[in-house]
């Protein structure tokens, strides 16, 4: 085996996945964007999300995500999933390339979790827990109506959904390992799946109060290393809307950055994902540019 050029280094993974998304969800969600914009709003969330961060210390890694329309249709109950498959396994071999002991991925949908937490569950084994910061708990099925394989993020960590996309990760996790926090939306058709695997959930208003609760349950763990997913429409909409959807009644985020802040006193963060930023004013503005005398299209 050729030696990583990295290792133990932090891996900035940037992925700028769109495709996880069913297409109906983009159109409700966003009438006021023409729907080819607002399709690839998760590419270009990613993109800036890469511009906004500090600069990073170790190696940067993109994974390549086309932003054609070739694939885009459900296999099997899943939206695209030969697509994000591959997309999966380029993730899982630049990870390995580099061999990190910590990795910091700017999504894209929130799928992108998939890869550097399964591949550091297979690195840590039951040392990992998992704190899945999102409104939603993403653990539908390729059996539930909705098909977009960033609402099944959680189900493929824990080893359910697609046989194809669970056989290509590296380690699977134990739902007692895994905590939801920030949970307060959900189809009716998750929700079985969500209780009937004994995962954790802490709601908005007990982390709003304090980060109690989310230290609590990740000393009950008994691990040294946590992952953590931050979905940004977790994000109380009524404070600032950051994603997709807009979710009212969630976390502010002061109680984000302080209960995150007190996880990582609390144990080795080993990664940190930032998904689903869907930057509504930056499309606007992208499109009006391309319409501009001098600057649009129509004037090369």
């Amino acid at each position: 085996m050729t030696p990583s050029a990295h290792p133990g280094s932090t891996l900035r993974l940037v992925w700028p996945q769109w495709q996880g998304a069913g297409p109906d969800a983009i159109a409700t969600l966003t009438p006021e964007l023409p729907f080819p914009d607002a399709q690839l709003g998760y590419h270009l969330g990613s993109r800036l999300l890469q511009l906004l961060a500090p600069s990073p210390d170790g190696p940067v890694a993109v994974v390549p995500v086309g932003t054609g329309q070739e694939g885009l249709t459900a296999t099997d109950g899943v939206f695209a999933r030969d697509i994000v498959l591959g997309q999966l396994e380029s993730a899982l071999a630049l990870i390995t390339e580099h061999d990190p002991a910590r990795i910091v991925t700017l999504g894209g949908e929130c799928s992108v979790s998939v890869a550097p937490f399964s591949y550091l569950a297979s690195k840590y084994g039951s040392d990992l827990a998992v704190i899945w910061v999102d409104a939603h708990p993403d653990t539908g099925m390729p059996e539930c109506q909705y098909d977009g394989y960033h609402a099944m993020a959680v189900s493929h960590i824990l080893g359910h959904g697609d046989q194809r996309i669970v056989s290509a990760l590296p380690a699977t996790m134990d739902a007692s390992h895994v905590v939801l926090a920030g949970l307060h939306a959900w189809e009716d058709d998750q929700e079985p799946f969500t209780t009937g695997w004994g995962l954790s959930t802490i709601a908005p208003g007990e982390l709003n109060a304090s980060p109690e609760p989310l230290v609590t349950w990740l000393r009950s763990t008994g691990c040294s290393k946590v992952a953590i997913h931050l979905d940004v429409d977790a994000v109380d909409s009524n404070e600032i809307v950051l994603g997709l959807g807009m979710e009212p009644q969630g976390l502010t985020r002061a109680a984000i950055a302080r209960a995150l802040k007190d996880t990582a006193a609390a144990a080795d963060v080993v990664a940190i994902t930032v998904a689903e930023y869907f930057p509504r004013q930056v499309i606007a503005m992208q499109r009006l540019l391309t319409q501009l005398p001098l600057l649009g299209e129509e004037s090369r």
